[in-house]
This record gives C-alpha cells, structure tokens and sequence, in this order.
C-alpha cells in the first residue's frame, strides 16, 4: 500500500471534491466569528487557531475512523441516507449561519455553535474556548459528510483488513487535504481583516450559495423531485414538441458505457427504447472523485467505483421519460432519457 500516493490523491483532487460542503462549514464558522468580533470592535489579525482546531479534530476524527473500517471491515460504514442527511444538515447550516451574517432576524443567531456553559466554567479562558469550540466541533462531524473521494479512501480502508493500515490510510488522506482546508481558512481570515464588516455581507453571500448548493446536492442524490437538475429538464422540455416514434428507433441502442473520470461522467446522457432490457457498464479511470459513487436514486442502483474498476448492471425502463444518475453528493450528473 503505497501511502505517499493516498497523500497526493488528497492533495490534489481530494480537498477539491470535498471543498463545496466541508470548507463552507469551515468558512461559515470563521466568517460568524468575525461578526462577533466586529460588534465588540475586537480586530484579531488571523483565525489561525480555529482554522488548525478545525484541520486537527478533523485528522483526528478520520484517522479513528480508519481504524475502525479496518478492524470491522465492512461491517462498519456511513450508508447513503445518512450521507444525504448530514449533508442537508450540513447545507441547513450554512443557510442559517449565512442569513444571521446578513442580519435578517436575530432566531438566526441560535445557529451559531456555541461550548455548552458549564464547560466554560471549567475553563480559565473563555474567549479562547468559544473561538476553538465550533470550528472542532465541526471539522469531527466531517466524517458524516464524506466526498466521493473520501468513500473511495473508506473503503480501501475497509479492504486492508488492518486496523493500523486503515488509519494510516485516511490519515494520509486527511493529511493531504489539508492545505486546501488551510487556504480557505486563511483566506477568509486576510479577507476579513481587510474589508471587516463589508466582507462579512460577501463571505455570507458566498456561505449561502455553498448552502444551497449542498442542499440541492442531497436532493439530486436522494431523487427528491424538486431540485435543479428536474427543473432544468422541465424547463428544457417547455415548447418542445415531444417526438413521435419513427424509423430511426431501431437504432437506438440498449448497450451503453459511461466513462467514470475525476471530472465526471461521459457521456452524461443517453436514450434507450421503453419495455427493452438496458445494460450500462461503467468504467473507471482513475476517478479520485465523487463521480466513483455511481447513483439511481429513481432505480436504487449504487456502486462505488474503484478508479480503475468495471461493473454492468442492467433494467428495463417501463415508462417514457429522462431517469437522472448522479455521484453521492449530486455534485457530477447525467440522464438517461428513456424513449
């Protein structure tokens, strides 16, 4: 097991993939730290300290969870539900934290993580403790919100059979993460001692669409009907004259491959003749990303895909329409429109 290339896949593609929900979490928590800061005309210089409490408990957090994958094997793991639903909670979140930032009513101000009092009576520095509190509490929850790179690392975790390996695995990992979750945290530190109260109605903007973003995410991944990608099929199909079927149906082939890379799928859409049995082979190249976790939430069809892994399976479609399939967090999506 060669743990310097996990590290690389963590530096490069698997702080990306992962940045849309975790480092909002993280940019959410600074950026209501330093509203609080502005309103007791406090000007700290940096949020290194709760940036590293976030990196550290995260570390942590997943290099426990290394150990456990790979003492249970696959008897311990994260399913898909409770993926959706941390990371609709996790998008529930960044909404509140970004609408208490733009001041719209003060029941948003309960969003913010605060260290439970009688905690704080047991420590001498409370300002201290209030500042790490959140952003730790945080980067441990991470583990319910894995990316599709991290799941791709949870399960080589599980294969290994070792609970040492399995955490040097996703502590590698982790650790190669981390300078993108360090950037995010220094930039929005520089940022906000540099514009101060303006930055903070910018960083609750930015904060508010990473929220949504990860909302809609949950909702694609889960098959929930009201979501972006529905709505732009809908949209899409407005004043559209639905074809009729005609001779060049026969050409329409029930026989597909769908290319799996670290960008997404290809090709994202296909056509397949109803009440015909269809058969979709996905291939792997080497996808460090979401886009390995192949998901129908229409069908039930999920696999995680090794990066260079192959897997066939078929159905037959019963109705006309465009059936949506997407990666875990709906982050990479495609249709297969059924004719």
């Amino acid at each position: 097991m060669n743990l310097w290339v996990i590290f690389l896949t963590g530096l490069t593609v698997g702080g990306l993939t992962c940045l849309a929900v975790q480092g909002g979490l993280l940019a959410s928590v600074i950026t209501a730290r330093e509203k609080e800061e502005v309103q007791k005309g406090i000007n700290k210089k940096n949020a290194t300290l709760p940036t590293l409490s976030f990196l550290v408990t995260k570390f942590i957090a997943y290099t426990l969870l290394g150990f456990v994958l790979g003492a249970f094997g696959g008897a311990i793991g994260i399913s898909q539900t409770a993926q959706i639903i941390m990371q609709l909670v996790a998008g529930l979140y960044m909404i509140a934290v970004a609408l208490n930032l733009l001041n719209i009513h003060p029941i948003f101000r309960y969003a913010i993580i605060q260290p439970p009092r009688f905690l704080l009576k047991k420590l001498k520095n409370q300002s201290r403790s209030k500042e790490l509190f959140a952003p730790a509490l945080l980067g441990a929850m991470t583990i319910f919100i894995p990316c599709g790179t991290t799941l791709a690392m949870e399960a080589l975790a599980i294969s290994s059979g070792s609970p040492l390996l399995g955490a040097a695995i996703m502590a590698a990992f982790i650790l190669g993460t981390t300078p993108v979750f360090f950037g995010v945290g220094f930039l929005t530190s520089i940022l906000g001692d540099n514009f101060r109260t303006r930055f903070l109605k910018i960083a609750a903007i930015g904060v508010l669409y990473l929220g949504i973003t990860s909302i809609n995410g949950a909702f694609i991944a889960s098959g929930f009907p009201f979501n972006s990608q529905n709505l732009s099929i809908y949209f899409n199909s407005l004043g559209k004259q639905k074809s009729v079927v005609d001779t060049n149906n026969n050409k329409v082939s029930q026989m597909h491959e769908i290319y799996v890379y670290g960008s997404g799928y290809s090709p994202n859409h296909l056509t397949v003749k109803r009440g015909l049995p269809v058969s979709i082979t996905l291939i792997g190249k080497d996808a460090y990303s979401c886009a390995s976790a192949f998901r129908i939430p229409s069908l039930g069809i999920s696999k995680n895909l090794g990066p260079n892994e192959k897997y066939t399976f078929s159905f037959t479609p019963d109705k006309a329409g465009q059936i949506i399939f997407t990666c875990s967090m709906g982050m990479y999506r495609g249709v297969i429109e059924v004719i």
